[in-house]
Formats: C-alpha cells, sequence, structure tokens
C-alpha cells in the first residue's frame, strides 16, 4: 500500500475514523440486558429439554426394572428347579456308587447348605455398601442430616477404605 491509499479503517469523509466509535454508557448496558435475557431464555430451553430427557430416561427405566424383575423371577424358578434335579440326580449318583439313601441325602444338604452359608455371607458384605457411609459422613461434616453420635465416633476410627485405615489395594 502507498501512502496516499486510504486505510480500509478510516472513514472517507476525514472524520478521522469516528464511525466505528464505541457505544454509549445506556446501548451498552442495554445490550448486555439483552443478552442475559437471551443466556437466561436459554438456560430454561435447556433446563427443559434436560427434564424432558431425564423425565423419558426414568419412564424407560421403570419399564426395564419392571421387565427385569419379571425375568428374575422366572430365572429363580427355573434355577431351583434345575438345582432340585441336579441334587436328586447327584443323590441316585451317590447311592448307585454304594452309599446308603441317608448319606446320599446327608451329603446333597451339606453341600447346598455350605452354598447357602456363602451366598449369606456374601449377601451381608454387599449390603453393607448400601448404607451410603461416606456420604453420609460428608453430609454430617456440613451439619446436614446429622445424626446423634455418629461425628464423633467417625472421626476417631480412619475409615477401612481410606490410606489413613492402612487398608491397601
Amino acid at each position: 500500500m502507498s501512502e496516499d491509499t486510504p486505510r480500509p479503517d478510516t472513514a472517507e469523509d476525514g472524520a478521522g475514523g469516528d464511525t466505528g466509535a464505541t457505544p454509549g454508557l445506556e446501548e451498552s448496558i442495554r445490550e448486555v440486558g439483552g443478552a442475559g435475557r437471551q443466556t437466561l431464555a436459554s438456560a430454561g430451553l435447556a433446563l427443559r429439554s434436560l427434564r424432558r430427557l431425564a423425565s423419558s430416561d426414568f419412564a424407560l427405566a421403570r419399564s426395564a426394572f419392571g421387565r427385569a424383575l419379571a425375568w428374575s423371577g422366572v430365572a429363580i424358578v427355573f434355577g431351583a428347579s434345575a438345582w432340585l434335579l441336579l441334587a436328586a440326580t447327584l443323590i441316585a449318583l451317590l447311592h448307585y456308587l454304594g452309599l446308603s439313601w441317608l448319606l446320599s441325602l446327608l451329603i446333597t444338604s451339606l453341600a447346598s447348605l455350605g452354598v447357602t452359608a456363602y451366598a449369606i455371607w456374601r449377601v451381608s458384605f454387599f449390603f453393607h455398601h448400601t448404607g451410603m457411609h461416606a456420604t453420609r459422613r460428608q453430609l454430617s461434616r456440613l451439619g446436614l442430616f446429622d445424626e446423634a453420635g455418629t461425628d464423633e465416633d467417625d472421626e476417631d476410627e480412619p475409615d477401612a477404605g481410606t490410606p489413613e485405615g492402612g487398608a491397601t489395594r
């Protein structure tokens, strides 16, 4: 560009480039307010869409839970009948191998009791995790849903799952 050629950002009337001047305070406040209203309207639309999504998701979860529960019942019925048939076959096999009926029934019953005891132990272990102990502890530290005497007990004993408790993975 030569010195005689006017720059694209300057005005040709020689006013010194006042055409791109900043707007006044009042106009700026109106623009900021308009942008705020647009943002608020967009947030409302986003929240409405999120509510619809959550509602649809909960409806799908309810339907899936009901179907899963029904199929779990079918699985339990057929699993129990299969175990009964397997136990009867094991009793007949033990009797065929020369054990008495009483001893065959006793061995099969002890095996069933062993599996039952193991299952009870595992259920109690997993039900312990449903207590949401860490969440309750944090809520009580915030002063929310404070249960009598729980915060003093938790401070004295470190959690088994934390590094202070000495548990390692």
